[in-house]
């Protein structure tokens, strides 16, 4: 049995990490599901989604930092005509998708971690797609 949802968030900046773990934990409830995964996917190519520590902000203020050092925005040697490039490279970086065991009806992450949509071109309407599948 498999039970697919989508989620519209809006997000507010340019470059965000947004901490979506409680969007997905309800609607895994909903589903009913006590054993299985949930496939959280976003289709979008200058967005993503990763998990990650959620516990101390100063994680996420500095992964967005260094992303931006690896990937400046400028660069005079892009030539894709958006001028997004540094968009679609942060991306790839951090994937499009994420899976999480669910067991006894809650999702199986560590104690820091979070599910997050990373913005990298926003702010936009992004969609995220969420699949429970269920043993």
């Amino acid at each position: 049995m498999a039970m697919l949802d989508t989620l519209t968030i809006s997000t507010q900046q340019h470059d965000a990490m947004i901490d979506i773990t409680s969007k997905v934990k309800q609607y895994v409830q909903t589903t009913g599901v006590k054993e299985g995964q949930v496939i959280i996917y976003c289709p979008h190519t200058t967005a993503g989604i990763t998990i990650n520590e959620n516990a101390d902000p100063d994680v996420v203020t500095d992964v967005l930092r260094r992303l931006d050092e690896q990937y400046p925005w400028h660069h005079k040697l892009d030539r894709h005509a958006e001028g997004n490039t540094a968009a679609h490279l942060k991306a790839i970086t951090t994937g499009s998708s994420a899976t999480v065991l669910i067991h006894k009806g809650e999702l199986v992450l560590g104690i820091w971690q979070g599910i997050y949509l990373c913005e990298f071109d926003g702010p936009r309407a992004r969609k995220v797609v969420i699949k429970v599948i269920a043993d």
